[in-house]
């Protein structure tokens, strides 16, 4: 009767001690081998410096564009005295600015229309731009745009020497002798034209000057 009841006390306590080893087993961490990383290795990654990414688009800025700048022109002019004049100015292109000054090397605007006359042989009192205004008569519509025709701006305080409808020569204050296109800038100041008389005797017989500076001067817009 003893055996009887001890066996299956005896099954119940393995059954039990089975199950308790299962459970330990499951519930164990297996961890790795601990890596050997050498020496000089290490070294290196100590000191060896983090490099960030850029993950930000990189932008691009596209250069500035550069507009063209106009040269003076080589117009065709016809007659004598209108050839003589061009030659003239042209060869004051390039001198500096300077109040009151009537050249060789320095003009104010009314100063090199007065020399550019003087030079093909057309005398008149040297004055401001004002002066030459009321001086000499408005021309014809047609007339506005030709050649050797004075032009004021500002007021009447700058004067310049027609040489198309597409621009004139003068003296600015920042450029000194130049020729300018008469783009919106100058075409929003003009003021109206005024016409020089051409002396007859004179004219034909208008000496030709020699250039002394080129001709290809850039244009400026400002005065």
């Amino acid at each position: 009767m003893r055996i009887q009841t001890l066996v299956p006390r005896l099954l119940v306590i393995s059954a039990s001690l089975f199950g308790t080893a299962a459970i330990a087993q499951n519930s164990t961490v297996v961890s790795s081998p601990p890596v050997s990383i050498p020496a000089k290795a290490a070294e290196r990654l100590q000191t060896q410096p983090v490099v960030a990414t850029e993950t930000r688009p990189r932008i691009v800025t596209p250069a500035t564009a550069v507009s063209p700048v106009p040269v003076a022109p080589v117009p065709t002019v016809t007659g004598r005295f209108d050839q003589s004049l061009l030659v003239a100015i042209q060869s004051h292109l390039g001198a500096n600015y300077h109040f009151n000054r009537t050249g060789p090397d320095e003009f104010d605007c009314s100063g090199l229309v007065w020399r550019a006359f003087q030079d093909v042989g057309v005398n008149f009192e040297r004055g401001p731009a004002r002066s030459y205004w009321a001086t000499f008569v408005a021309p014809p519509k047609s007339e506005e745009f030709k050649f050797g025709t004075l032009v004021f701006f500002n007021n009447l305080h700058h004067v310049g020497i027609v040489v198309d409808d597409k621009g004139f020569y003068h003296s600015a204050r920042h450029g000194g002798v130049m020729y300018s296109p008469f783009n919106e800038y100058w075409l929003s100041r003009i003021d109206g034209f005024r016409r020089i008389p051409a002396q007859p005797a004179l004219a034909a017989a208008a000496p030709t000057a020699t250039p002394a500076k080129p001709a290809g001067v850039v244009a400026a817009v400002a005065k």
